[in-house]
């Protein structure tokens, strides 16, 4: 192509049109002179205005008409105005080249719907002043001026009218209009970023002063203060969402903390319940059981509160996600509310099996010491018996001694061998006691062992003595006389008299332990029976001292000098009398004892009828309370405030009861402390009543909780109190498990609400309603549903818009903006969370507010 084809080409020029919103045609007449005192404002507006653009781009221009006219810096200027990118400029500096640019700017004018008027490219490269400022102009209308409009009026008339809007507040605002005009160029350059770009004088000492300057002029400050209210617009969005996220994350960490702690009681506790090392001491033990009972009573009532208020905690909190659009609160590991419910409840079942050891060890402790006191008596009277017996046996006494004496000592030995074999059982319960008490792991056994060994050893050491006598006396029997007959019968039979005597008084002495009036009752006839053979002792006893008053009369009859000691026995009728009123003496003493234990036995058994009574009362009184707590939601009418003041009414009324419940915990603990371990009046224990109890006030508050969320619900939905009556009345109708509707059910409800439900639009709405597939649809997911169109939400993309009009349009955003446009609190909350922005225009410190937003609601990691 040549160079005339060239600028034959670049010499069109654009047709004259008119444009809605300004006409324009007799204003930029090529024919007609630009007043010069216009021509000046212009020149002197319209540079300002340009350099207040092109400096964003690090340039500017000095003289209008003299650098626009390659084309290069026009161009500059409306990708900077625009946004957009224009095509390549050419780079000769031949007139054809800036011809060419400045086409290139002039097009891309007119693809923005202006059509210009009397404007060539050639005028413009020719630094034609009027064109020039003509073609500015254009720009200004097309890209600062036209989208200006206030009540609908027309660009110059909405200026005109958000002026004396802007300034109708204020007093004597046309007084000393030199000064008012400076300080406000002033105030706008220094605080607003507005070039000056008129002198105060241009305009008041001139009568008329252009309009296309001043309304250029005014033009900057409506976009300056329309860009301020639109972020402060845009600020108080991200704020009010931001509020939302901090009391979310405020609720997560009070959730977070709490159930910590809880945990961690549980994981403290659980080892304490678990230690089952045993007391050696009844008192020790029983220290035990009282510390259990302070554990059940004081410490462990405010955990199951907190357990109870977690539970809450989390349903409200995931009832305020869900109601602003936030993905739902998932808990660490291993804090979910199925962890601390499986923790509790593996608590309660360490605590269930603590207390039955306790009082099985108590029960073992019982048995054992009286076990060991019974060991020491027989071992002291066994003891007794055999203190001397050695040294008897091992005497030689035999050698000097006459036919009688050595015929007595025979049936001494003989009476004594008798004797022996009477306490041969006494050993033998030494022995199987011992034994119990090691197999019931006895704290003393090493000393029970030694004492039961040494008496073991002595009793066979008295065995071999005796064979040894024995056949001593018998090697010497054949050379002795018959010996007195009187004295041995009443050796023989004083002996085991005497020995029956002892069983009496060790059995009359003996301790008991019982734990029913039947078994009391059972004693008791046991020592009547023994009373009945008395009569038949006392004639036994007679008998024995017939013989001894027989002696006597013998030896008064033939003058016998009797030595007063008997031969063939130690045993004397003194002997036996003493005994035997000792028997007499103890017998109304065991009457005594054995009626006051059936006295204990009988206030045992009314503390057992009287524990029955009240816990036969109150068992059923609970599981009553827990039936009507399921229906009270669904019976009860009137808004959802008096559905919550009549449940708090029945709360209250719930707490009331707790003196009952505290009532049987002060019998429970007599019973206890009794040592009372069953009770046939009622299958109710108190573990029963506190498990019921702490049930019922859980069940009681979760119930309450769900009515707030329903308050919560209808409050952040907007839906009317009868609207919520109708969903309710349409759940309930069709509600046949308790506050869950099968899906059929669920259907049946839709349909009956004029839905109209395919298989594949019932299965979307089922995936919402009951997100995991447990089978049921509760009144709060009904609710969800059947509000969920209507809520009002914010969402992540209106928070990012929100955020770009405090960045000015940029991909990202500053910290200086952020403590700007924003309270001290969110903005630091938004610097601490957003991460550095990385794209191809950024800058150091620059924050990716875009993702932040995303965070915000669950798209991505915050």
């Amino acid at each position: 192509m040549t160079a005339v084809e060239t600028q034959v080409q670049y010499n069109t020029t654009y047709t004259v049109t008119t444009d809605e919103y300004m006409i324009q045609e007799e204003d930029w007449d090529r024919d007609l002179l630009l007043d010069p005192a216009w021509e000046k404002q212009q020149r002197k507006t319209f540079t300002a205005w340009c350099n207040s653009h092109l400096r964003k781009a690090g340039t500017q221009i000095d003289n209008i008409e003299e650098d626009f006219r390659n084309g290069l810096k026009l161009m500059l200027l409306l990708e900077v105005i625009s946004g957009e990118r224009l095509p390549k400029p050419d780079k000769g500096k031949m007139r054809f080249h800036k011809i060419a640019n400045v086409n290139k700017a002039l097009d891309f004018i007119c693809s923005k719907g202006v059509k210009l008027v009397s404007i060539g490219a050639e005028e413009i490269v020719d630094g034609n002043v009027k064109m020039t400022l003509g073609m500015i102009w254009t720009i200004i209308l097309r890209f600062a001026i036209q989208d200006i409009s206030v009540e609908e009026t027309s660009a110059k008339e909405g200026l005109l009218l958000w002026c004396q809007r802007k300034t109708a507040p204020y007093r004597n605002v046309n007084d000393d209009p030199i000064g008012n005009l400076n300080t406000a160029f002033e105030v706008a350059e220094k605080y607003l970023d507005i070039p000056k770009m008129l002198d105060a004088e241009d305009i008041v000492n001139t009568p008329k002063p252009d309009e296309k300057a001043i309304m250029t002029y005014v033009s900057c400050f409506y976009h300056a203060f329309a860009g301020a209210e639109q972020a402060e617009t845009a600020a108080n969005r991200i704020c009010k969402v931001l509020a939302v996220n901090q009391e979310n994350e405020r609720l997560m960490e009070e959730y977070e903390k709490l159930a910590s702690e809880l945990l961690e009681w549980i994981r403290r506790t659980v080892p304490w319940l678990e230690n089952r090392v045993a007391e050696q001491t009844m008192r020790a033990m029983q220290q035990k059981l009282e510390d259990f009972r302070d554990y059940r009573r004081v410490h462990k009532p405010p955990r199951v509160q907190e357990k109870c208020q977690l539970e809450i905690n989390f349903n409200t909190l995931q009832t305020k996600l869900r109601l602003s659009n936030r993905p739902a609160f998932m808990p660490s590991e291993g804090k979910m509310v199925s962890d601390i419910a499986n923790a509790w409840k593996g608590l309660e079942q360490v605590e269930k099996g603590y207390e039955e050891w306790l009082l099985t060890e108590i029960r073992r402790l019982e048995r054992l010491d009286h076990l060991a006191e019974k060991f020491k008596q027989k071992c002291s009277l066994h003891e007794s018996w055999t203190a001397g017996k050695e040294d008897l046996l091992s005497k030689k006494d035999y050698e000097s001694a006459s036919l009688m004496e050595i015929r007595a000592l025979m049936r001494k030995h003989e009476a004594f061998e008798s004797d022996l074999a009477a306490h041969q059982d006494r050993v033998e319960q030494i022995a199987a006691i011992a034994q119990e008490l090691n197999e019931l792991d006895y704290h003393d056994a090493a000393t029970v062992n030694a004492r039961c060994q040494g008496i073991c050893d002595q009793w066979d050491n008295l065995g071999t003595l005796t064979q040894k006598r024995r056949d001593a006396l018998e090697r010497v029997e054949k050379l002795w006389e018959t010996i007195d007959q009187l004295y041995l019968e009443f050796a023989k039979r004083a002996a085991p008299f005497n020995n029956w005597m002892d069983g009496a008084m060790e059995d009359l002495q003996d301790m008991f332990i019982v734990h029913s009036i039947e078994e009391i009752q059972s004693l008791i006839t046991a020592h009547d029976q023994f009373k009945a053979t008395l009569p038949e002792a006392d004639k036994e006893r007679s008998a024995i001292m017939g013989i001894m008053n027989e002696i006597m009369k013998i030896a008064q009859t033939y003058g016998i000098k009797l030595s007063g000691i008997n031969p063939y026995t130690i045993l004397s009728s003194q002997d036996i009398s003493n005994k035997w009123e000792t028997v007499k003496q103890l017998v109304p003493l065991r009457d005594q004892m054995l009626q006051e234990e059936f006295a204990r036995q009988q206030a045992n058994e009314r503390l057992r009828r009287q524990f029955a009574a009240q816990a036969n009362i109150i068992g059923p009184w609970i599981q009553t309370k827990m039936e009507e707590i399921g229906h009270v939601s669904v019976d009860i009418a009137g808004s959802l405030e008096e559905q919550m003041n009549n449940l708090k009414t029945y709360e209250q009324n719930i707490i009331n009861y707790k003196s009952n419940i505290d009532k049987l915990e002060g019998d429970h603990q007599l019973i206890q402390e009794a040592i009372i371990f069953d009770n046939k009046h009622t299958n109710y224990t108190m573990e029963h009543i506190r498990v019921g109890w702490e049930q019922l006030l859980t069940t009681m508050a979760r119930t309450i909780n769900e009515v707030e969320n329903q308050i919560l619900t209808r409050d952040a939905k907007g839906i009317s109190q009868e609207q919520l009556n109708e969903f309710r009345a349409s759940f309930n109708h069709f509600d046949r498990r308790n506050g869950r509707m099968d899906p059929d059910d669920f259907r049946a409800c839709l349909i009956s609400m004029g839905y109209d439900l395919g298989e594949v639009e019932f299965a979307r709405i089922m995936t919402l309603v009951d997100p995991n597939n447990t089978g049921v649809v509760t009144f709060q997911a009904f609710i969800d549903f059947m509000t969920r169109e209507t809520a009002e939400t914010d969402t992540a993309e209106q928070v990012m818009a929100s955020f770009k009009i405090l960045a000015s349009d940029k991909a990202y955003i500053t910290v200086d903006e952020l403590r700007r446009e924003l309270p001290p609190e969110q903005a630091e909350y938004c610097i601490s969370r957003m991460t550095k922005y990385i794209g191809p225009e950024a800058i150091p410190g620059a924050l990716d507010y875009i993702s932040f937003s995303s965070a915000l609601y669950g798209e991505s990691d915050l």
